[in-house]
């Protein structure tokens, strides 16, 4: 299992996901979606950002 902590603005976006950041950590962060994974149980998610650029 490999992450980093995540950023003060990383953990308001993963706490608007109903996740806890204290328990997650940042795996990849791209414009388009945030990969994580949970520090105890090794369990890995990919939560989708909201891009600007679709609603044009």
């Amino acid at each position: 299992m490999k992450g980093k902590k995540p950023t003060y603005n990383q953990k308001k976006f993963l706490r608007s996901k109903g996740l806890d950041p204290y328990n997650w950590l940042v795996q990849k962060n791209t414009l388009e979606y945030m990969q994580v994974v949970n520090r105890y149980s090794g369990k890995e998610r990919v939560i989708k950002k909201v891009s600007t650029h679709d609603s044009i």
